[in-house]
């Protein structure tokens, strides 16, 4: 009975990793200038060509980036589900979203009224705190509400009360 189950999910990770490079490969050609798989491969192994900046310098860091960053957000997703025993738990149910969103917009405020520029840092730091303190307050939350619905509805009150400040801000 078990050895079935296995197959098909040795089956199921060998399709999602050939679909995987398959999408990487594609990655790595898509853009304004057209090459072809085989010019690509050349300049993969042998680093050399008369595109190879174009590929070493801006697809690959690009394609490898949002590989894993969707393979962080896949986990971090699935240790949200986990953490809190409820499979509809995310960051913008549990408000986690809306608070890195409402420290974002309070940032650029503070640094758009001093004539200044924001940079990218910046603005992922203050993402970053926004997050980390909707969710501490998830989690002071969870130490008084027992149920798990419960908690669940406080995520959302929380979100909802981030966003109301955002739209006003």
């Amino acid at each position: 009975m078990e050895e079935p189950r296995a197959r098909r999910w040795c089956l199921a990770f060998l399709l999602l990793a050939l679909l995987l490079a398959g999408l990487f490969l594609w990655s790595l050609n898509a853009g304004s200038l057209p090459l072809t798989p085989g010019e690509v491969w050349d300049i993969l192994v042998r680093r050399e060509g008369e595109y190879a900046a174009v590929i070493w310098k801006l697809r690959l860091p690009r394609t490898l980036a949002a590989a894993l960053l969707g393979g962080a957000l896949s986990v971090s997703g699935f240790l949200l589900q986990a953490f809190f025993a409820n499979p509809i738990a995310s960051p913008f149910v549990l408000g986690i979203s809306s608070g890195a969103k409402l420290t974002v917009a309070l940032a650029l405020i503070f640094v758009l009224r001093q004539h200044r520029m924001a940079s990218a840092a910046f603005l992922i730091l203050a993402a970053f705190a926004g997050a980390m303190l909707s969710m501490a307050f998830v989690l002071l939350m969870a130490r008084r509400v027992r149920g798990m619905s419960m908690l669940v509805i406080s995520g959302m009150m929380i979100g909802y009360i981030c966003s109301a400040i955002t739209d006003f801000v």
